[in-house]
């Protein structure tokens, strides 16, 4: 068996000690169960809802709808910010779901959304997403939230590189990602990969 090359990063798990039914990145932040995914596609997918602000959790456990004496197994619910839910099934291509699939969700109270993962292929904020949620299991000491709090709220914003000379008692690009994932700060993740010039700033209620 040919060996596939890896990075570790702090915060993540080694692939050779993990089941190879997981899917990486491992973490997830808005996950209302435990994640089964069915696929590559379906973990990406969750990636992107993770670190969607319009998104307040997800599930993919136990997601079937049926009709007529038919059932189909959905990818997703989704619940968003305006308390609404809708199922999603997800393909690296358009899914290709059963013609009363719509109705059934309707019936059940969501919408529905097909979801092809060929749109997002080398997007920008799906291969951000996958950065930030390699840290996803990494928790920023008190001490440095808040003296990056306290930073941009003197400054307004600060780069990425300004904002690692924040952090002195965990890993600085660790603790970044960490507060970034859990809402206290946010970044652009649609112009460009996350680099030192990327503007940080604070989330306020």
């Amino acid at each position: 068996m040919t060996s596939i090359p890896f990075e570790t990063p702090p915060g993540d798990v080694d692939p050779r000690q993990a089941s190879p039914r997981f899917f990486y990145p491992l973490a997830t932040i808005k996950r209302a169960s435990s994640p089964i995914f069915r696929s590559q596609d379906a973990r990406d997918f969750a990636c992107l809802l993770d670190v969607d602000p319009d998104v307040v959790r997800w599930t993919c456990v136990g997601v079937e709808l049926s009709h007529g004496g038919e059932s189909h197994l959905a990818d997703f619910v989704v619940t968003g910010i305006d308390d609404r839910t809708f199922v999603v099934d997800v393909a690296h291509d358009l899914p290709n779901p059963p013609d009363w699939i719509a109705l059934a969700a309707e019936r059940a109270g969501h919408g529905y959304r097909p979801v092809a993962m060929a749109d997002f292929a080398g997007s920008n904020r799906l291969l951000n997403a996958k950065d930030l949620l390699r840290y996803g299991f990494y928790r920023c000491p008190l001490g440095d939230r808040v003296r990056i709090l306290a930073a941009l709220d003197e400054m307004g914003s600060l780069t990425v590189a300004e904002a690692l000379s924040a952090f002195r008692e965990g890993r600085p690009m660790a603790c970044l990602a960490a507060l970034i994932l859990q809402g206290f700060l946010e970044i652009e993740m649609d112009e460009a990969l996350i680099g030192p010039e990327t503007v940080v700033r604070r989330i306020r209620d």
